[in-house]
């Protein structure tokens, strides 16, 4: 039986067939959607777990009861589970491990575009990356194999393209496994000094036998075709090279990323005149090569920065571009934007009239960075604001408290804010943290977290209370606004800078883009009241415009906050009924 499957659903596909039991992982774009399938095979434990780090130590304990377990990040989910990774080399597995790292060439969602292999190569653990559907089904299901035979993780990267692009996929019953039995190793899997210089040894044994794995495996392919031109590539690269060659060039096509063959290379460039890698991102296939003698071009002809495409590497080869499908080039661009109603958006707007700091961190509500309103200063990574406002406040000698804010969403908080807000509370920092509490995991696309009652099946779940939390870490003065109120906003922002202590504001009312979520009557401007002030306009509502120099709201994006209607002066945008 065939399915047609974009690559995340495949790689979803593959856990099931393999006979894995446990996915824990964090959502981030472009790798969510594999967890999200994942959970609709019943025959495995999913979960969402608070952050990548978490994640994987879950995977960790799974494997070390003998089940094979998967978790799944974007690439800068692998710097936070990067601790456990890199010791878990050194242990090895029980039952296998797959991590699925999903890289974003070209920055479609992400703060960097870090290239992946690096990690895998620093810690010393193999990782598969496969060029379409299909061989994301079957490489995890390989990955799976393989992590047991060699005692290793396995990594399989991803990236936005194959995660998210549509190719036919056969689909296989699962294989059901027992557990592997659990035996007491303390050698193996207590990484005391001792012991983790016992295994070092063995990783490096390891390297050796997957890099000789790397000669004969049919993960990696050749195809020779002009001997005139032989390309080195992997991944999505692959499909580009093909759309340009055809069959008209020989390709060295790597499956297998980490560790990379030596012989084979070696052979395939005897048997071309010119030999060419063509990788996105950094020259990691180009650097070994060149590494073990052979002459190759690359980055000397390609960028390391952003996506590539059949076009971009037919005008480097000095090929024809195939036809495409393209948009024109005068269609106006439409930036991101908070949508209609989200209630990030009053907060924000108090904080721009308060001329404050605001130190940002990751999530839909980084939008407030945005034009109109332009109320961020700042953002790093997860849960940085709030580590990053006590290092901002600490530095002014206290001078910038009275200003300065960090925001976080609820889902960052949960990931790695907490500690950040232990260190402010441990050690007496007169900051200011707002939680944008919207009550989901609003920019992966709706996932559950710890605070929202309900697990990743949508059954009840214990639900962290964030009062209580802030105020168990040590938080005196913990409050809750709604952020549809513009003054309790401005009252809330104005007294918690006043104080000389740690405060916590709790932005609170949920995504309007939840289903449970009832919308009210849009609002709508009197033509006659309205003097054209534009006063309405600094929100950046994408509902209201202006015509004929007056105010005009859309009311098929219309949600009826409210909050435009408390900025006019002149009552001119008024209450409409259904």
């Amino acid at each position: 039986m065939k399915e047609l499957m974009i690559g995340n659903a495949a790689f979803a596909r593959g856990l099931y067939e393999a006979g894995c039991k446990i996915v824990s992982s964090y959502p981030g774009t472009p790798s969510t959607e594999i967890t999200e399938c994942a959970a609709e095979y019943d025959e495995m434990y999913c979960e969402w777990a608070p952050n990548e780090k978490v994640a994987m130590e879950v995977v960790f304990g799974a494997s070390l009861q003998g089940a094979r377990a998967f978790c799944g990040m974007k690439h800068v989910g692998l710097n936070v589970a990067a601790d456990p990774l890199y010791t878990m080399s050194y242990t090895g597995v029980t039952g296998g491990v797959v991590i699925a790292v999903a890289d974003d060439p070209g920055m479609h969602s992400s703060q960097n575009e870090q290239d992946s292999r690096h990690h895998a190569i620093a810690a010393k653990v193999p990782m598969l990356e496969p060029a379409d559907s299909e061989e994301a089904l079957n490489f995890v299901k390989k990955a799976f194999d393989l992590s047991e035979k060699f005692d290793t993780p396995f990594i399989v990267r991803m990236c936005t393209r194959i995660a998210h692009s549509q190719s036919l996929v056969e689909l296989s019953e699962r294989e059901e496994r027992e557990n592997i039995p659990y035996e007491k190793n303390p050698q193996k899997y207590i990484m005391v000094p001792a012991n983790a210089k016992r295994r070092h040894p063995f990783v490096e044994e390891r390297t050796k036998a997957l890099t000789e794995f790397a000669e004969t495996t049919e993960l990696n392919t050749e195809e020779y075709g002009s001997e005139e031109l032989g390309i080195i590539t992997s991944g999505t690269c692959y499909q580009y090279v093909k759309e340009v060659y055809g069959d008209n060039v020989s390709i060295l096509k790597l499956g297998m990323v980490n560790p990379l063959p030596v012989e084979r290379i070696k052979k395939f460039a005897s048997k071309v005149k010119r030999l060419v890698v063509i990788e996105e991102l950094d020259p990691v296939i180009e650097n070994h090569c060149k590494a073990i003698g052979v002459s190759v071009e690359g980055k000397e002809l390609f960028t390391c920065i952003g996506e590539f495409s059949q076009a971009y590497i037919a005008s480097v080869m000095g090929m024809p571009a195939k036809e495409s499908i393209s948009i024109e080039t005068n269609v106006p661009v439409r930036p991101p934007v908070m949508c209609a109603g989200c209630p990030h958006r009053g907060m924000y707007y108090s904080l721009k009239k308060n001329n404050c700091t605001v130190i940002g961190d990751i999530g839909c509500y980084t939008l407030g960075s945005a034009a109109p309103l332009n109320a961020m200063d700042s953002t790093l990574c997860m849960g940085a604001s709030i580590s990053g406002i006590h290092g901002f406040n600490k530095a002014s000698n206290g001078e910038s408290a009275n200003h300065t804010v960090a925001v976080i969403g609820d889902s960052t908080f949960m990931h790695s804010g907490m500690t950040g807000l232990v260190n402010i509370a441990y050690n007496n920092s007169a900051s200011t943290v707002i939680i944008l509490d919207n009550s989901i995991t609003g920019m992966t696309g709706h996932q559950q977290n710890p605070t929202t009652g309900y697990n990743i099946k949508g059954d009840p779940a214990a639900a962290v209370n964030l009062e209580a939390l802030c105020k168990a870490i040590g938080i005196k003065r913990v409050r809750v606004v709604d952020p549809y109120d513009l003054a309790a906003c401005d009252t809330a922002i104005k007294e918690e800078l006043a104080v000389d202590e740690p405060s916590v504001i709790i932005s609170r009312r949920p995504c309007m883009l939840l289903k449970y979520v009832k919308v009210k009557s849009p609002v709508v401007v009197d033509p006659e009241k309205c003097k054209g002030c534009k006063k309405c306009m600094t929100l950046g509502c994408p509902s209201i415009s202006i015509k004929d120099k007056k105010a005009t709201i859309d009311a098929t994006l219309c949600v009826g906050c409210d909050v435009c209607k408390q900025l006019c002066k002149f009552d001119a945008i008024e209450s409409e009924e259904r």
